[in-house]
C-alpha cells in the first residue's frame, strides 16, 4: 500500500509579495501628497511671463511725482462796481493791461438821473445857505447898532445923572428930579446888559444854525462826489497791471452790480499748481522742497499754500519757485514735479509693480532658492515713491518676487513656475 508523500511549502519572498509592496507604497505616497497638499491650491504658468524682481536693501528717497500747471502768481478778479448796459468795449481778452485802463464802458440812466436830482439838491440848499448868511449878517449889523444905541444912553443917563446928583446935593433941585435921573440910569444900564445877553444868544444861535447848514451843504457835497464816483465806475478799469482774462461782456448785455466781468493775471510773477492724492493729505506741508528740469536745468520748488479741499480724491498745492525761473515760463505750462516727502534712509525696497494693486501691499509671491516656484507670503509696506516701496516686515535681501500683475492668479496660494 503506497503512502501519499507531503509536500512542503517553500518558504521566503515570492515576486508577488514584492509587486504588492512596491503597491502598497505608491498608494501610502500619493495619500500623503493627497493629505499634505489638501489646503494648498497651484497655478502653474511660464516664468518668462512674469515680471520677477530681486528685493535689496538700499537708499529710500522718500517723495513723489506729480504735475504742475503753471499761473500767475496772483489774479485779480474784476467786478462791475456798477450796473448798467454795456455800450463800448475798449481792451479785448488776452491782451496786458495797465492799472486804470479803460476796459469797458457802461451806461446807466437812473444814475445820470439820480445824479441830476442831487446836484439840484446841492444847489438849492447852497442857494438856502447864503440866504440865510445875508440875514445873519443883517442880523449881526443890527445887533452892533442896537449895542451903540444902548451904550450912548448909558453914557448919557448917567452923566445927566451925576451931574443931578451934585445938583441935589446942593440943593439946586427938587428930589423928585434927582430920583428920576438915577431911575433912567439904572434902567439903561438893566437895558444895556440886556442887549448883551440878546447879542451873545444870536450869536450862539447863528454859529449853530451855520454849522447845521455847513454840515448839511457837506453831505449832499459828499452825496453828490460819491454819485460821481459812481458814474466814473461805468468805466470799468483794471485794477492793476496784467494780462485780461475771461473777459465775460458783450456790447449791449446787462450787467448787474457785483457781478463778474472777468480775470485780471498779475504776470510780476508765476507759481505752479498741482492736484495730490488725498493718500498724501496728513504728510504734504508748507514750504516742502520739490524740484523739476527743463531743457536740462535744475529749478527749485517750495509749497507755498496746501488748500483744505479735497475733491474727487485729490487735494491742491500751490508751489512758488525758490529762485530762477524758467526762460520761457508761460501760463498754462505742465511740468513733471518731483515733491520730496521726506529725508532718504536705508531701507528694505522691492521695485514697484500690478501686484500691489491686486494685494494691497498686504502680501506677494516669493520665489524659492531653485525658482521653479512661488508661495505667498504675508508683508507690511511702508512708504512708496515712483520707483519703490519700502518694505517694512516680510522679506529680506536677495529674495526674489513676482510683482507683475497677479489678477491671473484667482486665489491660488502658490505659483508653479515653468
Amino acid at each position: 500500500m503506497s503512502m501519499d508523500k507531503i509536500i512542503e511549502k517553500k518558504k521566503g519572498l515570492k515576486k508577488k509579495h514584492i509587486l504588492w509592496g512596491i503597491g502598497a507604497l505608491l498608494f501610502a505616497t500619493l495619500m500623503a501628497q493627497i493629505v499634505l497638499n489638501s489646503g494648498e491650491t497651484i497655478y502653474k504658468t511660464e516664468k518668462d511671463k512674469l515680471t520677477i524682481s530681486t528685493v535689496t536693501h538700499g537708499l529710500f528717497n522718500d517723495y513723489i511725482t506729480i504735475i504742475g500747471q503753471v499761473e500767475p502768481i496772483s489774479t485779480i478778479y474784476l467786478d462791475a462796481e456798477e450796473g448798467g448796459k454795456v455800450v463800448e468795449i475798449f481792451i479785448e481778452e488776452g491782451e496786458m493791461v495797465k492799472k486804470g485802463d479803460i476796459i469797458l464802458q457802461l451806461k446807466n440812466t437812473d444814475l445820470n438821473t439820480s445824479i441830476m436830482n442831487s446836484e439840484s439838491q446841492l444847489a438849492y440848499h447852497a442857494n438856502e445857505m447864503r440866504n440865510t448868511q445875508i440875514l445873519m449878517e443883517q442880523q449881526l449889523l443890527t445887533n452892533k447898532q442896537q449895542k451903540l444905541q444902548y451904550d450912548l444912553k448909558v453914557i448919557q443917563t448917567q452923566r445927566h445923572y451925576t451931574q443931578y446928583k451934585q445938583f441935589f446935593k446942593d440943593d439946586l433941585i427938587a428930589r423928585n428930579d434927582f430920583l428920576e435921573a438915577k431911575e433912567n440910569y439904572e434902567l439903561a444900564l438893566k437895558e444895556q446888559e440886556l442887549a448883551y445877553q440878546k447879542m451873545i444868544q444870536d450869536s450862539i444861535f447863528m454859529s449853530l444854525q451855520k454849522e447845521q447848514m455847513d454840515v448839511s451843504l457837506n453831505n449832499i457835497q459828499r452825496s453828490l462826489q460819491m454819485a460821481h464816483e459812481r458814474l466814473d465806475n461805468l468805466h470799468v478799469k483794471a485794477p492793476v497791471d496784467g494780462q485780461l482774462g475771461l473777459l465775460d461782456a458783450e456790447i449791449g448785455q446787462s450787467i448787474k452790480r457785483g457781478q463778474s466781468l472777468g480775470l485780471v493775471h498779475v504776470l510780476t510773477d508765476y507759481k505752479i499748481n498741482a492736484q495730490i492724492d488725498e493718500h498724501y493729505i496728513d504728510r504734504v506741508k508748507r514750504k516742502l522742497n520739490a524740484s523739476f528740469q527743463r531743457n536740462n536745468e535744475h529749478y527749485g520748488l517750495s509749497i507755498k499754500k496746501v488748500y483744505p479741499e479735497v475733491r474727487n480724491g485729490q487735494f491742491k498745492v500751490d508751489f512758488i519757485f525758490k529762485q530762477q525761473r524758467p526762460n520761457n515760463i508761460r501760463t498754462g505750462q505742465t511740468y513733471h514735479i518731483k515733491l520730496e516727502l521726506g529725508q532718504p534712509t536705508q531701507s528694505i525696497i522691492v521695485p514697484r509693480g500690478g501686484f500691489f494693486q491686486s494685494t494691497g501691499g498686504q502680501w506677494v509671491f516669493v520665489l524659492n532658492k531653485n525658482e521653479t516656484e512661488a508661495v505667498k507670503r504675508n508683508i507690511k509696506i511702508g512708504k512708496q515713491n515712483p520707483a519703490y516701496y519700502e518694505v517694512l516686515e516680510g522679506l529680506k535681501d536677495g529674495e526674489k518676487v513676482i510683482t507683475s500683475s497677479y489678477e491671473l492668479f484667482g486665489d491660488n496660494d502658490k505659483i508653479d513656475l515653468q
